[in-house]
């Protein structure tokens, strides 16, 4: 009985731990996407997605820093591809 009482703790602290170090990778990369994000709402959304997509596309975590700034960089294409930034007003109000 002792003995599965140790195999037990074991199996079990073993099973926390692993459980533990994966939930902090995905805290860690979901605010890596968040911080890129700024105060954003939208941005913040399209950056979560961005994130589940890279985990669908099999990106690996160490490319995964690059893969997002690209990814953040590319949002203003994403959110409206055919609209252009508008010009500032000329100066005599025309």
């Amino acid at each position: 009985m002792d003995y599965f009482i140790i195999v037990a703790t074991t199996v079990a602290g073993l099973y926390f731990h692993g459980w533990l170090y994966m939930r902090i990778k995905r805290w860690m990369d979901r605010d890596l996407a968040l911080s890129l994000a700024g105060q954003d709402e939208q941005k913040k959304t399209y950056m979560l997605q961005q994130l589940a997509r890279s985990r669908k596309q099999g990106i690996k975590r160490r490319d995964l820093p690059h893969w997002l700034q690209a990814a953040a960089a590319g949002y203003a294409d994403a959110k409206a591809p055919d609209v252009r930034e508008s010009s500032p007003p000329l100066a005599d109000g025309n």
